[in-house]
């Protein structure tokens, strides 16, 4: 009797296809046109489109827009394919449910080594993601650094937004990177292959920012030499990201207005209108609704861009991510500069954790950094840190074990501690009876697992 081989199995299409049917990841092929030839079940699962309503049409007109988003390689101005992609993107499925899907796409090759389609697989980790959310795992979401109950909101509101091409209006204080959830809200996106475009509305001189944002033809002032593509023309496709926009003067307003009710600008001189495709994040630090009250904004722009509001917490309301940030800034200077592993003694994390931090995130980068050239032996100590941090009134009215104690301080200060208590009372400032009955009185405080 014949033992199987694999080239028999393959050959057999009945079994090919079973085999397919039955992997735990979605399988999606189509051709150098775009016309899908395979698609299987957990492909089917997935994306809620059965493959008989796929089989056979354009990828792009199958799912109503590019499956892969911006990072399609078969439209626009791409240039093709390599042989092997990797990358995470946000579909939408059929039930206009937004999923996230590891997607890896490999060129499949002829038998005389020619292109002739693309084979895709994808897993769907959105429950992952989310269990992981809900465990309090994530500590990071892209660039940005928190693992606070009012990062991981954030963070799921930036899943939530991305599929949709809503405005986004992200308000907070400077430094607490608002430019940072823009960003990431772009990379979740459809759009991600695209540009991401920012602009500092504050930074530009009033006579130029309209050219800035909307584009000039050639002799439509002096300078002008040539025409110029706006910042929102280089956005095409992808996301413009507006700071600051409470600075925008009055007539750049309107015609902001105008492109965010029709789509479509004039450039600075010209007499005909262009279409953009670009979705528009703002951000500010000062409250618009008040801007509007000394009306200095347009209540109707207001609405335009306020349709989906993110409040980005400042880092005096989520102080158990000083640890975290600080850990973050530090493994930058380590890899950047090539030096040997530095830690922070708990002295001077204690007066890290007792500072009010005004500059938030951005602060605490400034002071990793002041700490780390100013420290010896590798460690920061108190008196490495600025002297604003030194000359906190909170450590001079401090005695001993009086210091207030929270619990979101008390557990960042025993999971630091490895669960060692009288190494997180020392770094809180307190003795150890002191610790102990805080516990007793507040058992909320300790972490998981102690």
């Amino acid at each position: 009797m014949n033992e199987p081989s694999l080239n028999k199995i393959f050959a057999n299409r009945e079994n090919l296809e079973r085999i397919l049917d039955n992997l735990q990841d979605g399988i999606i092929a189509h051709d150098l046109e775009r016309r899908i030839f395979y698609f299987n079940k957990m492909a089917e699962n997935i994306t809620g489109y059965k493959r008989e309503e796929v089989i056979g049409r354009d990828c792009h007109e199958a799912f109503g827009g590019p499956f892969c988003g911006s990072r399609c390689s078969f439209c626009g101005d791409n240039s093709g394919f390599t042989d092997h992609v990797e990358y995470t993107v946000n579909i939408t499925t059929k039930g206009g449910e937004s999923r996230r899907v590891e997607m890896s796409a490999t060129m499949m090759k002829g038998e005389n080594n020619n292109d002739f389609g693309i084979l895709a697989s994808f897993k769907d980790v959105s429950t992952l993601y989310k269990l992981k959310m809900k465990a309090k795992e994530v500590t990071s979401f892209g660039n940005i650094i928190g693992r606070n109950n009012k990062m991981l909101d954030v963070f799921q509101q930036i899943i939530d937004v991305a599929p949709y091409d809503s405005p986004v209006h992200i308000y907070g204080e400077t430094g607490t990177g608002k430019e940072l959830i823009a960003s990431a809200i772009h990379e979740e996106s459809r759009r991600s292959g695209a540009p991401f475009v920012p602009i500092n509305c504050g930074a530009l001189p009033e006579g130029l920012i309209e050219s800035e944002l909307f584009g000039h033809v050639k002799g439509s002032f002096s300078g002008a030499i040539r025409d110029k593509k706006g910042r929102f023309e280089m956005a095409q496709g992808g996301t413009i990201f507006l700071d600051e926009v409470a600075d925008l003067p009055k007539f750049v307003q309107v015609k902001l207005l105008r492109f965010l009710q029709h789509g479509t600008l004039e450039k600075v001189g010209s007499e005909g209108t262009i279409s953009i495709d670009a979705r528009v994040i703002s951000a500010a630090n000062k409250d618009l609704k008040k801007e509007v009250l000394k009306k200095t904004f347009r209540e109707d722009l207001f609405y335009r861009l306020n349709v989906i509001p993110i409040y980005i917490p400042t880092l005096r309301e989520r102080k158990n991510d000083i640890p975290l940030l600080s850990q973050h800034f530090l493994d930058q200077i380590e890899e950047r500069y090539n030096k040997k592993s530095i830690s922070i003694s708990d002295e001077a994390m204690s007066m890290m954790m007792d500072h009010n931090w005004p500059g938030n995130v951005r602060e605490v980068e400034n002071v990793i950094q002041f700490a780390v050239i100013k420290c010896k032996n590798n460690i920061i100590m108190p008196e490495d840190l600025p002297i604003e941090l030194q000359q906190n009134p909170n450590l001079k009215n401090r005695r001993g074990p009086s210091k207030k104690l929270t619990a979101e301080t008390v557990r960042t200060a025993i999971e630091r501690a490895g669960g060692n208590k009288a190494k997180a009372a020392r770094s809180l400032g307190v003795g150890r009876a002191t610790l102990y009955r805080f516990f007793n009185e507040n058992p909320e405080a300790l972490p998981e697992g102690f």
